[in-house]
């Protein structure tokens, strides 16, 4: 029997063949690779942050200024009409907040919610002796304001120039206010900017006010404000005080 011979090429291709078997891998070691993206590893999505300018105030609340206690928060003070007439109280603001924590940080109580806007009611602060412009003022004797006078009025109810009756709170964060006493007993509350500005009446859907335009003018020392047919001259020493 013939054995066939094995050429040095053949013994060198066999032994290439044994080295590649013994480089093959383990099979308890898995071969890296490259994970798949999941929801947990994901690349998490941007996020724009929510922002009050695009919020929506509801047409039944009397929103007043552009924020509080401060210009530009994301609450606002809210004036009288039938969805809150319940929750106003000459001894408290009556702020509206786009969100229950917003609401929280003014540190009033949350008193309810309307279309989306959570409502607080956030106590005056007291006059303190000596703390700054406006504050210190002793109040009249049973009333809550710090000064009483009259004030030239004219409009209510068609009435002729003359003179009302009048209350100025001051010494608050978000600005002094004067209510003024009308013919029938009823109040109209005109609210000031800190620096004694003109900002605003209160007004009410339910007695037809909140329809009425409002404008204001300066006359001197003197602010003219005007609601409808109505018309209030508020001295500036009345507002601020000396």
């Amino acid at each position: 029997m013939r054995i066939p011979t094995r050429t040095p090429h053949t013994l060198v291709a066999f032994g290439v063949a044994i080295a590649l078997a013994g480089c093959g891998p383990s099979s308890e070691v898995a071969p890296a690779s490259t994970p798949a993206a999941t929801p947990d590893n994901a690349p998490a999505e941007s996020v724009e942050p929510e922002t009050t300018s695009a919020f929506a105030w509801p047409a039944s609340l009397v929103v007043v200024g552009d924020g509080f206690p401060n210009t530009g928060d994301a609450c606002r003070r809210i004036g009288e009409s039938a969805a809150t007439v319940n929750w106003l109280d000459d001894s408290a603001s009556l702020a509206g907040c786009p969100s229950a924590d917003a609401a929280a940080a003014l540190g009033g109580t949350i008193v309810g919610e309307v279309e989306g806007v959570t409502l607080v009611s956030v106590p005056n602060s007291p006059a303190t002796a000596g703390d700054g412009e406006g504050q210190g003022d002793a109040l009249v004797e049973g009333t809550p304001y710090h000064a009483t006078a009259q004030v030239r009025c004219e409009g209510y109810k068609g009435a002729a120039p003359g003179f009302c009756d009048a209350g100025v709170v001051r010494g608050l964060e978000t600005g002094p206010y004067v209510e003024v006493s009308l013919s029938d007993g009823r109040k109209r509350t005109i609210f000031f900017n800190a620096d004694g500005s003109f900002l605003t009446f209160s007004t009410a859907e339910a007695d037809g006010t909140a329809a009425l335009p409002i404008e204001s003018r300066r006359d001197g020392d003197m602010t003219i404000a005007i609601l409808g047919t109505e018309r209030y001259e508020v001295p500036d020493a009345f507002v601020l005080g000396g």
